[in-house]
């Protein structure tokens, strides 16, 4: 779920921070706002929302189960959804912050020397903001391994279909003898935690330092 939610949502972050980092247009601030409601919002608001637009009766939701034969709700399909959801502002951010920090005066230069927009994005901008984009991508993957509230709200709670690995503690601790089972499940969830942070950290010097920053 995790590698899915952060494939599937790392092209619309990469595309969405280029937006907000290189361009000024009116409602610029609504759509930064918007973009990061999950990082403040309530998980299990935002799992709540979802269930609201994507349920078999919601308005994007009821046409993806007509039309399509798709649903989302209750699905592993929906668990990565929310995942996805949640850590998208996550990528948003740390992408920005790379083409923020980026020397404008290359891209200018590609294009005097006749780079078309394309050109320059695929082979100027992007390297320039690798640095954010892998940092992102990892931090957004270690994120997903811990979400609860938006997945149990609007994927539920299934073993074998829906349960990641906080449902499953959640599940262990709500049995007798359960806190063993609980106890290791968590330490996994740490471990993890921490080399995905600690990868972040090394990715982001490594590539900073290959473009002598």
């Amino acid at each position: 779920m995790a590698l899915r939610a952060v494939g599937f949502a790392l092209p619309l972050a990469i595309l969405t921070a280029w937006v907000l980092a290189r361009s000024r247009f009116p409602g610029r601030s609504v759509l930064n706002a918007v973009v990061h409601l999950p990082l403040v919002l309530p998980p299990v608001v935002t799992g709540w929302l979802l269930l609201i637009l994507f349920g078999v009766r919601g308005p994007i939701g009821a046409l993806l189960h007509d039309w399509f034969g798709i649903r989302l709700v209750f699905t592993t399909a929906g668990a990565t959804l929310a995942c996805a959801v949640m850590v998208f502002p996550v990528m948003v951010r740390s992408v920005r912050l790379s083409l923020e920090a980026a020397d404008l005066g290359l891209e200018q230069a590609a294009r005097t020397l006749g780079a078309g927009r394309l050109d320059r994005l695929f082979n100027v901008t992007l390297p320039l903001a690798s640095p954010g984009i892998l940092v992102g991508a990892i931090v957004a993957y270690a994120t997903c391994l811990g979400e609860f509230g938006a997945v149990i709200t609007f994927a539920a709670n299934i073993p074998g279909e829906t349960q990641t690995l906080p449902l499953a503690i959640y599940a262990a601790i709500q049995v007798p003898g359960g806190e063993a089972k609980a106890a290791q499940l968590s330490l996994v969830s740490l471990t993890l935690a921490l080399v995905g942070l600690l990868a972040s950290e090394w990715a982001g010097r490594r590539l900073n330092a290959a473009l002598g920053r």
